[in-house]
């Protein structure tokens, strides 16, 4: 079996595994006139979308890298955790997968701040054309954007206090203490 095979049969069981279609079940659909594919069907096979006009769904993380010749660039993440990210009771579902965006900041929208740990990014819906190792960008592979969809701003995750695990340790603190008391009188 070939490298390239079996990187692209890992690709699809991610796929499944993160709730997403596989690449065969790319469809035209959205606010644009592109063929939808998911990162995953990007990444499973790269070089099937090379030049080729797509729409990709996801979360913008990392941060928004402003750059002299008028463009913006980020990371669209399309996981299971932009749906439904751990701090707002998401659950382990795989990897984080993503891939490089740039966007031209003409399109880019008014955006707060990027995805993280505690903060789930803007979701968007991104057109544009797949450039895979693109001789002009040093063989870099990226989305050149030429449309953005904003979904949904970004959202701040509130991690709450943990009780249990915080009355545990103030137990055990208390009691060390009073084993402490007891062995200085005991000495004394």
């Amino acid at each position: 079996m070939t490298a390239r095979r079996l990187l692209s049969i890992l690709a699809i069981v991610a796929s499944a595994l993160l709730g997403m279609a596989p690449a065969a079940a790319a469809q035209t659909v959205g606010p644009f006139d592109s063929e939808r594919v998911s990162v995953a069907d990007l990444l499973a096979d790269p070089e099937a979308y090379t030049a080729m006009e797509v729409e990709v769904w996801g979360e913008l993380v990392g941060d928004f890298g402003r750059r002299d010749d008028g463009t913006v660039w980020t990371q669209l993440n399309g996981d299971a955790y932009a749906e439904t990210p751990l701090l707002a009771d998401g659950s382990l579902a795989g990897a984080n997968l993503g891939i490089g965006v740039r966007i031209p900041a003409g399109l880019f929208p008014d955006l707060d701040r990027p995805g993280g740990y505690r903060v789930r990014g803007p979701l968007v819906v991104l057109q544009g054309m797949w450039r895979y190792h693109d001789p002009d960008r040093g063989g870099e592979s990226y989305l050149d954007v030429t449309g953005v969809e904003l979904l949904e701003t970004s959202l701040a995750l509130e991690e709450g206090v943990r009780w249990v695990p915080l009355g545990l340790g103030a137990g055990f603190l208390a009691l060390a203490g009073l084993v402490a008391v007891r062995t200085r009188r005991r000495a004394g």
